[in-house]
């Protein structure tokens, strides 16, 4: 589990219904209420006196502090170092623009180039450009040491409404939709939230919805044996039927959250495109207002593709966050400010490697830092 969350057990109230009450019984179930798993990565909200009942599931939820905050500051640090590490490929080549003595126009113009060459796009890299010159002009900043620290500001600031925080307990269950194009570690990524959800002590129901890609269930029916926690699938079966039937189950069994990962689909494949939005039409179905949350999973090699798929996906799905996997083996990690300057979708998590840890919430001042440090 992530270095910075601790597990906050919630008591049941006196008065709690009998349902609820029923599925606290049931074998590695949690008591019901429970309204502290808003964000099963961040630290949870101080501890409430005994005597006071934990807030419903069902409260508004409140506002998280940002991610670095709430922190340890071992485990964060750590992390940073990672990040730092795994961003080298793309930092690189924007941090030698600054080993000159000279702020002129040759290096902007260099600066404009290694930007494009990171996958920053044509808009964010101009604004970024704009934002920079204006920055150091007000600064009067003459230092190559000292632009660049302006550059990360003004890189910080664009990927800021990328920041957000992801709710749990808000419904029961909260359903969570998983999309992405093969071999972006999709199934992967729900692994590892399945994980940091079991550990923080939140009943997980998966929904094994590619019923299309050979040994999808069973990859995923591994990280369900390995969480302990249930799968729902059929192979070769409808995948909207397979969520209709996962979402009822969550809702029958009192689960906090349930995962359904689909299968794989090119944004250029309109029919499987399609098949997705049934998904999403049939899963409302089961529970009214479900999929309280729909993912999309972006592999950061794949640069400005990245950003097509986020339009692509958002166009048939309405996605409400984004998980970057991979950073760590790409030179294009600049799609992120492509992504905040055209099309703002929050980033939930980004990850620079393979193991549970390297997958971790978005901070926008350490994710610039980390790149141009």
């Amino acid at each position: 589990m992530f270095s910075f969350f601790k597990k906050k057990p919630a008591p049941v109230p006196a008065d709690a219904p009998a349902a609820a009450s029923a599925a606290a019984a049931e074998p590695g179930a949690e008591p019901a209420g429970l309204g502290w798993l808003r964000n099963p990565f961040a630290s949870p909200a101080p501890e409430t006196p005994a005597a006071q009942p934990a807030a419903p599931a069902v409260a508004a939820p409140a506002a998280a502090p940002p991610a670095a905050a709430s922190a340890s500051p071992a485990g964060r640090t750590g992390w940073l170092l990672r990040l730092k590490s795994g961003l080298r490929k793309t930092g690189s080549s924007i941090s030698t623009v600054f080993t000159g003595t000279q702020i002129d126009d040759a290096l902007y113009e260099e600066l404009e180039t290694a930007l494009l060459l990171a996958d920053t796009g044509v808009k964010a890299t101009g604004h970024l450009l704009a934002e920079l010159k204006r920055r150091a002009k007000e600064r009067r900043a003459t230092d190559p040491a000292a632009v660049k620290a302006l550059l990360a500001e003004a890189l910080a600031e664009l990927l800021r409404p990328l920041e957000k925080t992801l709710v749990i307990g808000a419904h029961r269950p909260t359903v969570i939709m998983v999309a992405g194009v093969n071999g972006a570690g999709k199934t992967t990524s729900i692994g590892k939230l399945t994980k940091h959800l079991a550990d923080a002590g939140a009943t997980v129901l998966l929904a094994a919805a590619d019923t299309f890609r050979a040994a999808a269930r069973e990859q995923l029916g591994v990280w369900a044996d390995r969480n302990m926690v249930e799968i729902v699938g059929q192979e070769g079966g409808d995948p909207a039927a397979v969520g209709f039937d996962a979402v009822s189950a969550g809702k029958a069994r009192g689960k906090d959250v349930v995962l359904v990962d689909t299968a794989g689909r090119l944004p250029t494949q309109l029919h499987l495109m399609q098949e997705l939005a049934k998904i999403r039409r049939v899963i409302g179905k089961a529970d009214a207002g479900a999929p309280h949350e729909v993912l999309l999973v972006l592999d950061g090699n794949t640069g400005q593709n990245a950003l097509a798929q986020v339009r692509a996906f958002d166009d048939a799905l309405q996605l409400t966050g984004l998980i970057v996997t991979k950073l760590d083996g790409t030179a294009k990690g600049g799609v992120l400010a492509a992504i905040a300057q055209e099309r703002p979708i929050p980033v939930y998590f980004i990850g620079v490697g393979e193991k549970l840890e390297d997958l971790e919430t978005f901070n926008a001042r350490e994710f610039s830092q980390a790149l141009l440090d």
